[in-house]
């Protein structure tokens, strides 16, 4: 079984040969779950509301959206409506019989609230700032997911999580995807980004094991850090490896299972 990630930004801009690559994939690998991204809608919908989003840096550099309860009503209503519903239609004309669902749903993304935050202020100060709704994934269930997989049916996972007292909390699509994966004994985790994969002095970064990827993370950007920790964090989970690859070339799925032309993490 793989799960798949696929990027926000590469929702729109797919292969034409995406979506019968993924029915193939889903056929020969015993199916495939989807985790989806969609920050740029959200902060698009967000500021046409009115609700200016706000951004913070932790102490390692890496960069992510505060989330407060009015930015975790538009980031539910965003992410589990307009682009997760999106995909599932695109996935349906393909032939493909996917079910949209957020973490919500079924308690199917359980997570423990963030009381505290640890952030790098303006000052370049660390401080500790209100948890907000971002949440980390403490459990998937998995009863639900192997339910829909045994009547041929392609799970579409929104990264919206559902906290203890049933509150709506944002979670990383990166790392929910890589919770999803090791909970489910994926074989292999594939985030379908709008790059190759890891690019370093303007070269692929072909393959990597899972210490030199560990080693590596500081050194990349923000967008592909997170996707280097959800690997990791993947294969520390027991999937067997993690592929990091571009949406935008010819049957993007069954290049990227074979070693081509992408980013190999594996341990």
């Amino acid at each position: 079984m793989i799960t798949i990630k696929i990027g926000g930004s590469v929702v729109d801009d797919l292969d034409e040969s995406a979506i019968p690559d993924i029915k193939r994939a889903a056929e020969s690998h015993g199916g495939l779950v989807i985790v989806h991204g969609g920050a740029k809608d959200v902060t698009k919908t967000s500021t046409s509301l009115g609700h200016e989003p706000r951004f913070i840096t932790s102490p390692s550099g890496v960069k992510s959206r505060y989330t407060d309860l009015e930015t975790a009503r538009i980031f539910t209503m965003v992410m589990a409506g307009k682009v997760n519903k999106a995909i599932v239609r695109a996935l349906q004309e393909g032939g493909i019989n996917a079910v949209g669902l957020s973490g919500i749903d079924g308690g199917l993304l359980c997570a423990d609230r963030k009381k505290k935050l640890l952030i790098i202020n303006e000052k370049k100060r660390k401080q500790a700032i209100e948890g907000g709704y971002t949440g980390k994934i403490t459990r998937v269930n998995t009863d639900l997911i192997n339910a829909l997989l045994e009547r041929n049916m392609t799970p579409v996972i929104a990264p919206v999580a559902l906290g203890a007292e049933y509150e709506y909390l944002n979670v990383d699509g990166d790392r929910a995807a890589s919770s999803v994966a090791a909970a489910m004994g994926a074989d292999k985790i594939l985030f379908v980004t709008n790059v190759d994969g890891i690019m370093m002095d303007d070269e692929l970064v072909r393959r990597l094991s899972l210490e030199e990827a560990r080693e590596m993370r500081p050194k990349i950007g923000p967008g592909m850090e997170k996707k280097v920790i959800a690997s990791i964090e993947a294969l520390e989970g027991g999937v067997g490896e993690a592929l990091i690859a571009s949406g935008r070339r010819k049957d993007p799925v069954s290049a990227a299972v074979a070693h081509d032309g992408c980013t190999v993490i594996s341990r």
